[in-house]
């Protein structure tokens, strides 16, 4: 049999070969609504204290707190949005709404549920102390504090606090542009029928699913046939639009399998055999990633080499996927030559999780993937595992 010139090298070893050769992608501004789930490139800081003024914390009224429960003469009202010119004096009192300024001369709001209106006197049925239910200036946020650092993963509270400190354009770093594309002569389109010996192209469609996911924006490079001139043209198209490059199938042992030898050609190959089957090289300083044809390996694939690379372009710091320890629900098969990745479904039950495969195993059959949320990580040089063993697994759902 043909033997492949490139070392089979651990998985572990390829994914610190990929992230030493991927940095983050330059900064750029973006409207501070449009940055949900990017990555801040630069510190923000407050440009002012919040509240920014001494505000009430409750509906009810300004007092004097050293006036005691004895009645006060209401003076008025001061709504939140405005600033009444009211000032309390000893024995006087002006009824206040959440959120609204204190007026000067008050140090305390006693709440409404515990006072009694008369005409123009408010009974209160107990005493108040200085400072309560008013929040002071810089109470939740002080001028000049680094409010969010860069490398934060902006979430919806992180929208809210731009939009709290008056941040309306942020710098973040750019989404990844990744250009997808399957090779093979057998491939035809989603909605063609297939004739004898041709199969519906489905990992374009997967991988493109999976990037965007990821946080990247994808390039449809379409599907290539098994020549060496429709491939080089494939992957100048994308390495002239995209930052990344994903490719599927043409990287085994065959004589049609043009892709790895092509990169060869146009950049440099850093590994061509992991355990579960993938390539990646560098062409002028952009990724390139070569992964198996079978629609499961494929993705599989993706998740353990491209994602990770991915999420250090886009500025994250925690690239991959949590990892826990699962316990089986029934004896798992495993080759002890190789690692797997078998699909599996995750559940929590009495303080431990448990895990259950989704069937048969095949690296074609992508109903092994449809509705799993884990992969468990079966080692090289261990065989078959029992019903009630534990087992690593990373959590994908």
């Amino acid at each position: 049999m043909t033997e492949s010139k490139y070392p089979m090298i651990p998985v572990e070893e390829a994914q610190q070969i990929v992230l030493a050769h991927v940095a983050p992608l330059p900064a750029e501004d973006v409207p501070f609504d449009e940055a949900l789930d990017r990555v801040l490139a630069e510190d923000v800081y407050a440009g002012e204290d919040m509240p920014p003024f001494a505000a009430s914390a409750k509906d009810g009224f300004a007092v004097r707190a050293a006036d005691g429960v004895q009645p006060r003469r209401l003076l008025g009202e001061q709504m939140a949005g405005l600033m009444a010119t009211l000032h309390v004096e000893p024995g006087t009192a002006v009824r206040i709404t959440t959120g609204a300024p204190v007026p000067p001369g008050a140090d305390a709001v006693i709440m409404v549920e515990y006072t009694t209106v008369e005409g123009d006197t408010v009974r209160l049925s107990k005493a108040v102390q200085p400072g309560d239910d008013v929040r002071p200036p810089g109470q939740d946020i002080v001028q000049g504090q680094l409010v969010l650092p860069a490398g934060t993963a902006i979430g919806p509270a992180e929208i809210g606090l731009l939009a709290t400190v008056g941040q309306v354009r942020v710098p973040v770093y750019a989404r990844p542009r990744v250009a997808t594309m399957s090779t093979g002569d057998e491939l035809v389109e989603p909605g063609e029928t297939p004739a004898p010996g041709q199969i519906r192209d489905s990992n374009r469609y997967t991988l493109a699913a999976a990037a965007h996911r990821a946080g990247a924006t994808v390039v449809d490079l379409g599907h290539a046939p098994d020549t060496a001139e429709a491939l080089t043209t494939h992957f100048g198209e994308g390495l002239a639009h995209a930052d990344v490059v994903v490719t599927s199938g043409g990287v085994s042992m065959g004589e049609l399998d043009l892709v790895k030898p092509l990169l060869e050609e146009i950049g440099t190959v850093h590994f061509g055999r992991v355990h579960i089957k993938p390539g990646f090289a560098t062409v002028d300083g952009k990724p390139f990633f070569a992964l198996p044809g079978f629609p499961v390996s494929s993705l599989v694939a993706f998740e353990v080499f491209v994602r990770p690379a991915l999420r250090k372009m886009a500025g994250f710091r925690e690239l991959f996927r949590p990892r826990h320890h699962v316990t089986l629900r029934h004896d798992v098969r495993h080759s002890a030559d190789r690692p797997e990745f078998a699909r599996a479904i995750v559940e929590w039950e009495d303080g431990r999780l448990f895990a259950r495969t989704t069937g048969f195993q095949g690296s074609g059959r992508l109903l092994s993937l449809v509705g799993a949320n884990a992969l468990l990580a079966l080692p090289h040089g261990r065989g078959d595992f029992r019903a009630g063993e534990k087992v690593e697994a990373l959590l994908i759902g």
